[in-house]
């Protein structure tokens, strides 16, 4: 797996969080444990801190960066779809970003909302808790308690899915 330090910034990362050996990790970035991040992500803690905290899933190929001023804090419980772009938001806990979401600057997304696939979240967005944001730009739809026991069990499916990588997973050529 790629991780770097950057100058003094060192990666913080529990030995019981899962890096794939294709993902990338650089800098001021703190991996909480049961998290994964998997093939072709990208974490990059050069600017500010990313920190990402327990059983949270950063799936296939999403990039997660920050600036000067802005953090890019990912809660607990959080499933980040593939593709997702998140640069110094806040993403509280049990939380769903949908597949190729990007979400920007000073954005926060309360516990239990879910941005949907290809939404587009922009500077000063709020999400309300249990929300749903959808299109780009991203607008607000209300909420459903049912969303929640899916988020749940979609991040439950990614520790347990990481266990099986750590364990299982060997290369062939």
């Amino acid at each position: 797996m790629a991780i770097y330090a950057l100058g003094n910034l060192i990666p913080k990362i529990h030995p019981d969080a899962y890096i794939h050996p294709d993902a990338t990790v650089i800098g001021d970035v703190t991996i909480g444990a049961g998290s994964s991040v998997w093939p072709s992500a990208v974490i990059r803690g050069d600017d500010g801190a990313v920190i990402i905290g327990e059983r949270t899933s950063v799936q296939d190929g999403c990039v997660l960066h920050t600036t000067h001023e802005f953090h890019t804090q990912v809660g607990n419980g959080v499933v980040l779809g593939h593709l997702v772009h998140l640069e110094g938001c806040i993403i509280e806990d049990s939380c769903l970003i949908g597949v190729g979401a990007i979400v920007l600057h000073r954005v926060r997304v309360g516990t239990g909302a879910v941005v949907a696939a290809n939404a587009v979240l922009l500077n000063d967005m709020a999400v309300p808790a249990g929300a749903l944001a959808v299109g780009a730009p991203a607008t607000i739809k209300e909420g459903g308690k049912s969303r929640l026991a899916m988020i749940e069990l979609g991040a439950a499916s990614y520790v347990e899915r990481s266990k099986l990588f750590k364990n299982e997973l060997r290369r062939l050529d």
